[in-house]
């Protein structure tokens, strides 16, 4: 299924997109799917990010040509961060760095939602746990980034985490194209095949240290080709059987 969650009467709801068309949801699918009757076209809905989260969990340096192109080591296990809610943003938001911010970046990634509480996964048991996978962009402010020696304030400010535009399980997140586009230009390019860690044996290293709530995110680490953005510029995040993640850069 293909799940979205839409901005309807100003109230947020869920919903099931069939070709053009969005049917909702009376609640959250985390528990199984329950239809409200509502039918409205795709078009004329505004796509907010399909997740509830308590935390979104990130994966730095998970593709080697990514670490290649920034130095240092191969990590001889994930690196995890955690992005807060303040920085969820929907597809087609606004991106604002502030003032002091030199150098602004995009990071294309694929995430997945959790849609039940996950605690000591087992490997092979990965897919039980997730709704489905969707579009991320890791933004980040690089120079604050490495002033600053850690990761919280340079990929923690608001609006940092574009998410989107719907999640499915329709496709393979093990096995996906995903492209990032900087003014329609190809930036990024590869194959989550190239993860350093697999998702299964993510989700098991990940859940042996905390527990995903339904509803929580985990992205998985961008590939080579990250680069920065000024006000004016768009930038899309494109995963093939997903759809396209555009921001607009203020």
């Amino acid at each position: 299924m293909k799940y979205v969650r839409i901005l309807r009467e100003n109230v947020p709801a869920w919903g099931i997109v069939e070709e053009e068309t969005v049917y909702t949801l009376s609640a959250a699918p985390f528990e199984g799917v329950s239809y409200d009757g509502g039918v409205l076209p795709l078009k004329d809905c505004k796509l907010l990010p399909p997740c509830e989260p308590t935390k979104i969990v990130c994966v730095g340096k998970n593709y080697f040509d990514h670490v290649k192109e920034f130095g240092g080591p191969v990590p001889e296990k994930p690196i995890l961060f955690i992005k807060a809610l303040n920085t969820l943003n929907g597809t087609e938001g606004e991106v604002h760095a502030p003032d002091f911010v030199e150098r602004l970046d995009y990071e294309g990634e694929l995430a997945f939602v959790i849609k039940k509480k996950a605690k000591d996964v087992k490997p092979e048991d990965f897919s039980d746990y997730i709704l489905g996978y969707t579009c991320l962009n890791d933004i980040t402010a690089r120079d604050i980034q490495q002033a600053d020696g850690q990761w919280t304030r340079g990929k923690g400010m608001d609006g940092f985490c574009p998410i989107g535009p719907l999640v499915t399980d329709e496709i393979d997140g093990g096995c996906a194209d995903i492209e990032t586009r900087l003014n329609g230009k190809t930036v990024q390019k590869a194959n989550t095949d190239l993860f350093m860690t697999k998702l299964p044996q993510l989700m098991a290293f990940i859940t042996a240290s905390m527990t995903l709530e339904p509803g929580d995110v985990v992205t998985t680490g961008t590939p080579a080709g990250v680069g920065p953005m000024k006000p004016g510029d768009v930038v899309e995040v494109e995963i093939r059987g997903i759809g396209i993640l555009r921001n607009h850069v203020v």
